[in-house]
């Protein structure tokens, strides 16, 4: 990007979001296991802003709460429109020479690149009051329209409301998402009215404003519709998740991911599966995963806070929580919950068991229905389970316990103390044996059972 002028960055997000019914505030709703708001903030941190201001209203304490110290909040109330909250930051703004681009927090997939591309035109020959960014939809809907001249230059600006016939039939459709001149900007904001269908200070008309002065305004159109999408409503909401997968799953096939079933594996943010990576159906990545070279996670796994190695396999039907490592070639099989824990390499747990607070070493075998009893009401422990170790099916460690290397847990054991290397560990009650007591019991609770019925 150029860096002949600072840009700030002015992100509204003072809207009630009324239509999600919700106590949540709009732009906190989350995308791919990320708020709508922090999708935004990414894409403008990429850009280095030398300012970023949020306009924040109603359930502003949320928004603020969210964003701490990565941004100036200026409150808008009462809340008066677009252009309005824009006007809201002209304090903040005061002695700032550079651009400003103006957001919608609750359009989160603009790209750092759109952005750079508004910058751009801004700053071009011309030197254009006002850039805005178009769109052709597949249905213009009730968008705003943005009349150009050949050379995109703008026009007009005009509201659906407020369009007439001809200015309806226009395809090129306005974002709401703008940059312009700090020097300028607040000067065309005090010269909007509200004489409009909604009675409100519409950002567009800085554009009719300018333009009524004789200075040039440009737009810019991307080819990417998805990029502008607002989200008002859960329908929408859902929509644009469904976007937000459709994308990232078309991104891993290219990147060499095997997707058995595409549409049933859903992605987060963050999620970084490298090639020959092979994904069966049913899978769910939550924030925090990564995936090297190799693996096969199988059908109905879910995955978060994980770190999974090479050449491992993971389920089907396991669980792997925060703070779960596979190293390379080790595998859990179904129904395997792994929370802080890691497997060493090519270590395994193939069934019915759950690794928590745990370190395992490599090639340990984990047996079926073993638990690490890693919590006591009050605090966590950890076990600890040597190289080549084998525990036996359904077997307790209690924690704090280390499982010495090659030693030998037997099937059923409750381990409570610590076993050396090579060591054969048997924790099992003596069984007992009573002839004919079943027999004896089942007659008896026969005969109550039909003396029941006869009373």
């Amino acid at each position: 990007m150029s860096k002949s002028r600072d840009f700030a960055a002015v992100i509204l997000a003072a809207g009630k979001g009324t239509r999600l019914k919700s106590g949540l505030h709009k732009v906190l709703h989350n995308i791919a296991g990320r708020p709508i708001i922090e999708h935004l903030m990414a894409s403008v941190e990429e850009l280095s802003p030398a300012r970023t201001i949020v306009i924040v209203g109603d359930e502003r304490e949320q928004v603020i709460g969210q964003l701490g110290e990565r941004a100036e909040c200026v409150v808008q109330e009462p809340q008066l429109g677009t252009g309005h909250a824009v006007a809201q930051a002209k304090e903040a703004l005061a002695g700032f020479d550079g651009d400003v681009v103006m957001l919608l927090g609750d359009a989160p997939f603009i790209k750092s690149s759109t952005m750079n591309d508004m910058l751009t035109r801004l700053r071009a020959a011309d030197a254009p009051a006002v850039v805005v960014l178009g769109f052709e939809p597949d249905d213009a809907l009730q968008y705003g329209r943005v009349i150009t001249h050949r050379d995109m230059t703008i026009e007009k600006m005009v509201e659906f409301k407020d369009a007439n016939e001809a200015e309806r039939a226009c395809r090129l459709c306005n974002s709401g998402l703008m940059a312009a001149r700090a020097e300028v900007l607040f000067d065309l904001l005090e010269r909007v009215d509200n004489d409009n269908a909604q009675g409100e200070y519409y950002l567009p008309d800085i554009v009719n404003v300018a333009v009524k002065d004789g200075r040039t305004c440009a737009a810019v159109v991307t080819d990417r519709p998805h990029e502008v999408v607002g989200i008002n409503s859960r329908k929408e909401l859902a929509a644009a998740e469904r976007q937000w997968q459709d994308l990232k799953r078309e991104e891993a096939l290219e990147n060499g991911v095997t997707l058995k079933a595409p549409e049933t594996v859903f992605f987060s943010y963050d999620t970084d599966l490298a090639p020959d990576v092979t994904v069966e159906p049913n899978v769910v990545f939550a924030p925090g995963v990564k995936v090297e070279s190799g693996t096969r996670i199988r059908a109905f796994s879910h995955l978060e806070g994980a770190h999974v190695g090479e050449d491992c396999e993971v389920g089907p039907y396991a669980r792997l929580r925060p703070g779960a490592v596979m190293e390379k070639g080790s595998k859990v099989g179904n129904f395997v919950e792994m929370k802080k824990a890691t497997l060493g390499e090519g270590a395994k747990a193939n069934h019915l068991t759950y690794l928590g607070d745990a370190t395992v070493g490599a090639g340990a075998n984990i047996g079926a229905g073993t638990i690490t009893c890693n919590y006591d009401g009050y605090f966590k422990y950890q076990t600890k389970i040597g190289e080549r170790a084998f525990i036996g099916s359904n077997s307790s460690l209690i924690a704090p316990v280390e499982i010495g290397a090659d030693a030998i847990v037997a099937a059923g054991s409750a381990v409570s103390r610590d076993v050396a290397a090579g060591e054969l560990r048997m924790v099992r009650a003596e069984q007992l044996v009573k002839p004919g007591w079943a027999d004896r019991f089942h007659d008896t609770m026969k005969k109550k059972k039909a003396s029941e019925k006869k009373g």
